[in-house]
């Protein structure tokens, strides 16, 4: 049987879709997913899209956040991740793999609704540690405008990372900003910034879409939805909480079952046969030829 995933929208609607989102001047809220089933619950809640994060993907291989993935690792599993949703869908790109031209053209044909990149030296880290090294912001120009031009779908959006704040300083990041958004940007993720304050004055002096960071345990206050909006974003994603949520619940199932030798005391903190069952949408694969799901799933709530 070939891979379903009973999506309605193509590619190009997806893109269309954000865009228009975009321009209605609304919040928009995109929770990371680690995989393609995080990606169907997002949608299925009610979120406006998909994130993608560098670090997530790393983490998920085992490896630290400072550029040791490839770009087929991350194309191959954000193609999967986008093609399970009719959500459009934000993918990580890092600081270009090593060349632009070529990284748009893959993750283009893979699917996304746009992607990000960042100011930082090929050795990157996470945004929100310290000791980061940046380009030069006419080399990061360079990037951008390569990245646009190599672009086949407009609407495949170009998302521009400065790291500088915690370089720089802030002034050297709003001079960053605004010289990216020259440079063809189609929106600005200024990283780790502090506070409202910091916020405030990059929506001042920026004419785009902006993109805010709600990560946890980062250098960033943590602020709700309507802080957000009441300061002019356009974007805010959740990249890590999933992960977070997840390995945290992990970690703390395994210790339990290592203890106890049993799962007994753990199993009210479990998905569900029947949950999982409905998130993958297990219905839909009967065929008048085969019917799959000729099982019951009495007393697996």
């Amino acid at each position: 049987m070939s891979q379903m995933h009973f999506t309605k929208k193509t590619t190009s609607e997806k893109r269309l879709d954000f865009v228009k989102k975009l321009q209605a001047k609304k919040l928009l809220r995109f929770p990371g997913a680690y995989n393609p089933l995080c990606a169907k619950l997002i949608a299925e809640i009610g979120f406006d899209g998909v994130y993608i994060s560098g670090g997530v993907m790393s983490n998920d291989l085992g490896l630290p956040d400072i550029g040791l993935t490839t770009m087929d690792q991350v194309s191959f599993r954000s193609g999967q991740i986008a093609r399970v949703t009719d959500l459009p869908t934000i993918v990580d790109i890092d600081t270009g793999f090593g060349n632009c031209q070529k990284t748009i053209k893959e993750f283009e044909s893979k699917g996304l609704a746009a992607c990000h990149l960042e100011d930082q030296i090929a050795e990157k880290r996470c945004g929100h540690l310290d000791n980061k090294e940046l380009i030069s912001k006419e080399e990061m120009i360079k990037k951008i405008k390569e990245c646009v031009t190599s672009r086949k779908d407009k609407n495949f959006l170009i998302i521009a990372r400065t790291d500088a704040n915690s370089v720089e300083g802030l002034e050297k990041t709003l001079d960053r900003i605004k010289a990216y958004e020259d440079a063809g940007a189609d929106m600005i993720f200024p990283e780790a910034m502090k506070d409202e304050s910091e916020f405030e004055k990059v929506r001042k002096i920026s004419n785009g879409y902006l993109l805010a960071n709600m990560t946890e345990f980062g250098k960033s206050k943590l602020l709700d939805k309507s802080q957000l909006e009441n300061l002019g974003y356009n974007l805010v994603i959740y990249p890590v909480s999933t992960q977070r949520l997840a390995m945290q619940n992990v970690e703390i199932g395994l210790k339990s079952i290592f203890n106890d030798g049993h799962q007994n005391n753990i199993i009210d903190k479990m998905q569900t046969r029947k949950r999982l069952y409905e998130l993958v949408e297990y219905e839909k694969y009967n065929t008048p030829d085969k019917k799959i799901t000729d099982f019951s799933t009495e007393g697996h709530e």
